[in-house]
């Protein structure tokens, strides 16, 4: 497929406007016409997924990229005039950045958002002028199989396919020699992906996690920053990339958090067994695990704190959890070191932002930051003393909603962005381009071999500070 598509894109020669434009109204189209079909195989591999829920995070947040590049590409497209290269500049001579595309991309995405980790940044591999593979993931396989008829439906292969296939067969794309490769997933596997694309130099983009911490400063509303965190860790039962996982809060004010937490997931869940509204999680062996971060924090002396009943055997099995809040676990706990992917927040009680902060920068940098507070200053602060993928202030989980602006990690949480003019520029090769004059004075003017004194004398003149 890789072959076919790079044959088809050597042959194909500049890609057009129209050529693009085409090529995102048809996946626009495919996402249309089986949008309902996707979100029922999204619910079964759930295990009960709300549909409406998938429509709004994959198949609407798909949506909004795609519009977004289908509107802007064309803004994009024009070359950039840049200065030339005195003094040659002032006989003719021009330059400029032309941006073209790189040529064939593979995408991996996700189980937790199985349509929006692959379209998403679709939406600026298509706009950039590239050909594409996508591989789903193996744990949402109904989700996969959908995907692959629809795309089969309104693409030739050699402009958009999907492969589908378990670990060994994603463990093969990613050794291939793509011009780009997408990655979204843990950092651990993150890690192997790179180091595979490096033996063919493949330039990639990660989007990975991290443990995305919530600071509330003591000017915030608890009662709003509990309602907006409970509805954001709430989104897919935790099991979002940029889902909040450590809250810190100051400490005399960590009670009435606890408190407007249980409040509000109550509100939004009165009951846990049987809500269709409730995103189970995935499958048994990410049930355990959540478990395990749980159990180990309360085996090791943290107090848990339940918001939603637990629902009873029959419940349980339907891999439906409520939000444990997990208070101050010790620094090694299972769940303190890893991300938990999962309905468990960890709460810490501060006595100040600084040291707060400070926990923080001591960590890996995370895919996203939450700040609460009506301090400006203390806002400014909290932005310039972290580094994260991006921020949301006074609410969680909405920067990756903004499809004009640049979406990605940094550090552990990734690296490259898609979305917008930024992800546009990720898929582009910027090639610049130097046009010579009308005429060349070298020669008169004593600038090409055998050198003379006054040439010796005009280079050392340049050297200046």
């Amino acid at each position: 497929m890789l072959d076919a598509q790079q044959a088809a894109f050597r042959a194909e020669g500049p890609v057009s406007a129209e050529t693009r434009r085409d090529r995102l109204q048809r996946v626009i189209d495919l996402l249309v016409k089986h949008n309902d079909a996707l979100c029922e195989a999204m619910g079964a591999d759930f295990g009960g997924r709300p549909a409406l829920f998938s429509m709004m995070n994959d198949v609407l947040g798909s949506l909004g990229s795609l519009k977004h590049a289908r509107d802007k590409f064309a803004e994009w497209l024009p070359d950039q005039p840049r200065p030339s290269v005195a003094p040659f500049d002032n006989f003719g001579a021009t330059a400029w950045v032309r941006y073209q595309p790189k040529g064939v991309v593979g995408i991996i995405g996700t189980w937790n958002a199985p349509l929006f980790t692959l379209l998403s940044p679709l939406a600026s591999v298509f706009a950039a002028g590239n050909r594409a593979v996508l591989k789903p993931s193996e744990v949402a396989p109904r989700t996969a199989d959908v995907l692959a008829r629809a795309v089969a439906e309104f693409f030739a292969p050699e402009e958009l396919t999907v492969v589908t296939g378990g670990p060994e067969v994603a463990a093969e794309f990613t050794r291939q020699p793509w011009n780009h490769l997408v990655f979204t997933g843990s950092t651990a596997v993150g890690r192997q992906v790179m180091q595979a694309a490096a033996a063919n130099l493949v330039p990639v983009t990660l989007e990975l996690g991290g443990k995305s911490p919530v600071l509330i400063g003591e000017s915030a509303d608890i009662a709003n920053a509990a309602e907006r965190i409970a509805v954001g860790k709430a989104l897919n039962s935790g099991q979002l990339c940029v889902a909040p996982d450590t809250v810190w809060v100051p400490a005399a004010k960590l009670e009435a958090l606890v408190q407007g937490l249980q409040a509000s997931y109550a509100r939004q869940y009165p009951q846990i067994a049987g809500n269709a509204d409730l995103t189970p999680v995935v499958n048994e062996r990410h049930f355990a695990r959540v478990e395990s971060y749980v159990a180990d924090a309360g085996a090791r002396g943290s107090r848990v704190v339940m918001a939603g009943d637990w629902p009873s055997a029959d419940g349980a099995s339907e891999r439906r959890m409520p939000l444990r809040l997990v208070i101050d676990p010790p620094a090694d706990a299972e769940i303190a070191v890893h991300e938990i992917f999962g309905p468990a927040l960890v709460l810490r009680g501060y006595a100040s932002l600084a040291d707060a902060v400070a926990q923080v920068n001591a960590g890996e940098r995370p895919l996203a930051l939450y700040y609460f507070g009506e301090d400006a200053e203390e806002q400014r602060w909290v932005l310039d003393h972290t580094l994260s993928g991006g921020v949301s202030i006074n609410d969680v989980t909405m920067h990756p909603a903004l499809h004009d602006a640049p979406f990605g990690g940094v550090g552990a949480s990734g690296m490259g962005h898609y979305h917008g003019h930024e992800g546009f520029l990720e898929f582009s090769h910027a090639r610049s381009v130097y046009r010579h004059g009308s005429h060349d004075p070298r020669l008169e003017w004593g600038m090409l071999p055998p050198y003379g004194e006054h040439f010796v004398q005009m280079i050392r003149g340049a050297v200046t500070p």
